[in-house]
């Protein structure tokens, strides 16, 4: 009896222990956190993956009270709305929390895939990291696509008609497969019952999944830094990196300070401005949708903006609608488009600074030029933007191949 008291008294006894022999949650999290090691030299750019899975479950929390008192019904689901921001208790605050979080979602991504073309995060080993996130970039779009719809507004109704029909320029398939999407000849109640399903079960499932791919593919090859050195390659006696500290407690420490600093951010646009000037809120979307007036100008939420100003830019449909989906996908393929010496802009030359910086203009100048009226002095200029956006992919081989780089040193630069 003395032996059994003795071993539950130990640190490896008691309740823990009992977990841990039938579910390797102390192994888990030694791995993952406590004795996974990461550069001791991240900086402000790095919080963007935790702030990202932060704002996600966020978003999952708050879809959660949506769905309560939501009704997937075209005859109700923009009064349902209404009744939750006026009737339902702190019902304002959980919609506003959901709408204002799917911006904030999309800024944090952004960013955070910004980062990696800084320090050549999708290069190799990374270049399966850089796929899954992708993926999750794609489920973002699809998710956000489909919550679109279901207030049930003006916008969201017009929107949606115009993204759908998109489908229907793809040869041979394309009628069929708008059918489809729609499950009706026009968008009605059977296309808000569809939307509604993939936006809080089936995409929300993958997204969990994908996130969860996407850590495990993070920790088995490890994180980049903002020097591009692999700190795995100079270890100390005891197999630690030299560069590296343990993520708990040492990183979790800064990453929450910066979701304290995000939730001030955050806080004074969902309470002071939750429809940002239209932008994270259209007016528009406060009228009910009317199948029988169409509104004077369509355009989708930002985040959207970008492509669909590619979109635009092209008059024949067929082939915009080809150039709104590789303006989505290219960037999948920068592991193998990017061959320069080196990974991060630290040691890269003036030439893919300049091209990541013009990329950037471009990427931002289509967002407000999708959100303008379809009349030709925007069209131009979305031409003009596009091709900027495009030769950043497309002459990459090129450009990174004769950029003259700075050697690279053997340790991390580390600015204390």
């Amino acid at each position: 009896m003395a032996r059994i008291e003795s071993e539950v008294g130990t640190p490896q006894g008691g309740f823990m222990k009992w977990i841990d022999d039938r579910f390797p949650f102390t192994a888990t999290m030694k791995y993952h956190v406590t004795e996974y090691y990461a550069s001791k030299n991240f900086n402000f750019w790095y919080v963007f993956g935790v702030l990202s899975m932060f704002v996600l479950v966020m978003q999952f929390i708050s879809g959660i009270f949506l769905t309560m008192n939501y009704k997937p019904d075209a005859a109700e689901a923009f009064a349902s709305v209404e009744y939750i921001m006026r009737d339902v208790e702190w019902g304002w605050l959980i919609r506003y929390m959901h709408s204002t979080g799917a911006s904030f979602m999309f800024i944090v991504v952004f960013l955070h895939m910004f980062r990696a073309m800084l320090y050549g995060s999708y290069r190799k080993p990374r270049e399966l990291l850089w796929i899954i996130g992708m993926m999750i970039f794609f489920a973002l779009m699809a998710e956000a696509f489909a919550g679109y719809l279901l207030p049930w507004g003006q916008m969201s109704y017009w929107g949606a008609q115009v993204i759908i029909s998109l489908f229907g320029a793809i040869p041979f398939i394309g009628d069929a497969l708008v059918e489809i999407i729609r499950g009706d000849y026009s968008i009605s109640d059977i296309t808000l019952n569809r939307f509604f399903a993939l936006h809080v079960i089936v995409i929300p499932l993958a997204l969990i999944a994908l996130v969860f791919v996407h850590i495990v593919a993070l920790h088995e090859v490890g994180s980049s830094n903002p020097d591009g050195i692999e700190i795995k390659n100079k270890k100390g006696p005891d197999g630690i990196p030299l560069d590296g500290v343990a993520f708990h407690p040492y990183h979790t420490a800064k990453d929450l300070v910066a979701i304290i600093i995000f939730l001030m951010f955050f806080s004074a646009v969902m309470f002071f401005a939750p429809d940002l000037g239209g932008y994270f809120l259209e007016h528009a979307n406060f009228e009910p949708a009317n199948m029988q007036v169409t509104p004077e100008h369509i355009a989708p939420i930002w985040y959207f903006t970008p492509f669909y100003a590619i979109l635009r830019a092209v008059p024949n449909k067929l082939w915009g609608t080809i150039l709104f989906a590789a303006a989505v996908m290219l960037p999948i393929f920068l592991p193998w488009l990017d061959r320069s010496r080196v990974s991060s802009i630290r040691y890269r030359g003036w030439i893919y600074k300049m091209a990541l910086t013009l990329f950037v203009v471009s990427f931002i100048s289509l967002g407000w030029l999708g959100m303008q009226p379809a009349e030709q002095i925007y069209v131009v200029w979305a031409r003009i933007f596009a091709v900027m956006y495009f030769a950043f992919f497309l002459l990459m081989p090129y450009y990174t191949a004769i950029d003259k780089t700075k050697p690279v040193p053997d340790r991390v630069v580390y600015h204390g």
